[in-house]
């Protein structure tokens, strides 16, 4: 009888040690973050943990819907080879910083507060510009608008990925 205790009780320990060690707070942040991989991208002494999109389903999603964005993340949009990749804010509901890198982990472009779409009024439909870069690129990085100001990241900065590609 007390080995069948002692065992449940072990057994209660377990489940929650394995509850707390895989849900930390960062994952309950967002659904999107509880479906998509993690990363995480290094700007001199900023580190981004960020959500990865690296299929065609993610990608199309990005942060839609996402209502607020900690300052320290963001998601990496990852591509299977360089290109010229447009963005738009469609569904997305918070100004972003978008940064385009290429495969050697250099900025090529940046676009900053970048707004949501305007909603379509009386007549008109949703006013939702594409932001074309003059540069190919295999990852797009997004975070919340000003914080490319706020560290200083310019065209032709390099940033460190921590990313698991890996699909």
């Amino acid at each position: 009888m007390r080995t069948i205790l002692l065992i449940s009780l072990l057994a209660i320990i377990v489940v929650i040690l394995l509850f707390f060690l895989f849900y930390p707070a960062g994952i309950l942040i967002s659904p999107t973050y509880q479906q998509n991989s993690q990363g995480y991208v290094r700007i001199e002494d900023n580190y981004f943990q960020v959500m990865l999109a690296k299929t065609e389903p993610q990608r199309e999603k990005g942060l839609m819907g996402v209502k607020e964005l900690d300052k320290d993340k963001g998601m990496l949009f990852i591509f299977d080879k360089e290109g010229i990749y447009p963005f738009w804010m469609k569904n997305t509901l918070i100004p972003l910083d978008i940064i385009w890198i290429n495969s050697d982990g250099i900025v090529v472009f940046i676009s900053q507060n970048v707004q949501p779409c305007l909603p379509a009024q009386a007549g008109k439909t949703l006013i939702c510009p594409n932001v074309i870069p003059p540069a190919t690129a295999k990852y797009v990085l997004e975070v919340n608008a000003g914080i490319c100001e706020e560290i200083g990241l310019k065209r032709g900065d390099h940033l460190e990925l921590g990313i698991n590609l890996s699909k």
